[in-house]
């Protein structure tokens, strides 16, 4: 496994742009990879076809990396978790032996001269009639998550605040994030107020930014690389779409019954997690996926970022890259980007302020749309048993 990776942030970069420059990123890593090698390109993006008028983008991307894949060539969507698909499948392809070296990106151009554009366009993520038409965008969504998960459990503003103030702590040592600067919590409490009790820091960026990785078989993989990262595998679910559909709010069913079979599947426990890339694209996401991921009782998320349960040294090590908070969230690139930490905290090549050391066991996480579906995916640094699947 290879990775490459652009600058999160505002760029003045096109879309093509940030393809190529982390192909380029990821054939830097990989100097001995032959273009003529790559059978297979999965490209993770959301919504190009709104925000860079582009469609038909997979064979495109291809073309602009100088690969002429001949297995599979396909795009993935699911909203914000497309990168992370585009990576499944293309683990499933080499796993199946249908494709033998798969190159993965995921990108999204989020910053227009028209940002009107980009914020009608993360309405499509939603029931349009039902829900965003109504004004159920993510923001005031997640407001009502927080407010409901206050109201049950005691969960503070403070304690939100916390998981922000964490993110800025580690994006200060991510020389790609879009926010290095230390964040406090009381810049949190104090910034401006976007849906009650979710302010403007407890909120994750628009966004421009790519990500890319090599996926390939064990025995390619020992040409490639000594230090090899290990996809184990990964499942999604999804239990409803439309917001009165999914029930309670302050219970995210789909995360919670995904992770138990993740488990099981894998024959782990949540204390066997070292370090997690959790979806944090609000602060209350990430105290809620503390709860459904298993990493503390239900109702004591607040209670685990408190204690410092969740930096490094406590019991899992969530988002040392920062997360969606402080690199931002472009859509498409955002489930690669977490591939890309856990390939680089494997390898220890991140600065020792965000370091896991030790490490060998990491959970990637992603959530689409309103928490309905959920994406969960599995990287070590030791070699996978081998899993059945179908059981």
């Amino acid at each position: 496994m290879g990775a490459g990776i652009t600058n999160f942030g505002r760029r003045e970069a096109s879309w093509k742009d940030l393809v190529v420059e982390a192909g380029k990123a990821l054939f830097d890593d990989v100097p001995n990879l032959d273009k003529k090698d790559v059978d297979s390109f999965f490209i993770g993006a959301a919504q190009p076809e709104r925000w860079t008028y582009q469609t038909h983008v997979a064979p495109l991307a291809a073309e602009l990396l100088g690969i002429k894949p001949r297995r599979v060539v396909a795009r993935t969507e699911s909203a914000c978790a497309s990168g992370q698909i585009a990576i499944r499948y293309a683990w499933l392809a080499v796993a199946s032996g249908l494709s033998d070296v798969a190159v993965v990106v995921g990108v999204e151009k989020m910053n227009t001269k028209f940002m009107n554009l980009s914020q009608t366009s993360m309405m499509n993520v939603g029931n349009r009639e039902f829900d965003t038409a109504m004004g159920l965008t993510a923001p005031p969504y997640f407001a009502m998550v927080a407010q409901r998960h206050m109201h049950l459990y005691g969960t503070t503003e403070d304690q939100m605040a916390l998981v922000r103030e964490k993110a800025g702590e580690y994006a200060s040592a991510n020389p790609y994030a879009q926010f290095q600067k230390k964040i406090s919590k009381e810049d949190v409490l104090n910034s401006r107020m976007v849906a009650p009790p979710l302010k403007l820091l407890d909120c994750s960026g628009i966004t421009d930014g790519a990500a890319a990785l090599l996926i390939t078989t064990e025995e390619k993989a020992r040409k490639f690389t000594d230090t090899p990262v290990w996809i184990l595998g990964g499942i999604q679910r999804t239990m409803a779409n439309s917001i009165n559909e999914m029930g309670e709010m302050s219970d995210w069913l789909s995360l919670r019954y995904l992770a138990k079979d993740v488990y099981d599947l894998f024959n782990i426990t949540p204390d066997d997690i070292d370090v997690a890339e959790v979806h944090d694209c609000f602060t209350i996401s990430e105290i809620m996926e503390y709860e459904e991921l298993g990493f503390c009782k239900k109702g004591e998320g607040g209670k685990f970022i408190e204690e410092g349960q969740s930096y490094i040294g406590g019991k899992v090590a969530v988002n040392p890259s920062g997360g969606l908070l402080a690199n931002g969230h472009p859509l498409g690139a955002t489930g690669v980007r977490q591939a890309w930490e856990m390939v680089m905290q494997f390898r220890g090549e991140v600065p020792d302020k965000r370091y896991v050391s030790g490490a060998e066991l990491g959970l990637a996480h992603n959530l689409s749309g309103m928490a309905q579906f959920h994406h969960i995916m599995l990287y070590s640094l030791n070699r996978p048993r081998e899993v059945k699947f179908g059981r």
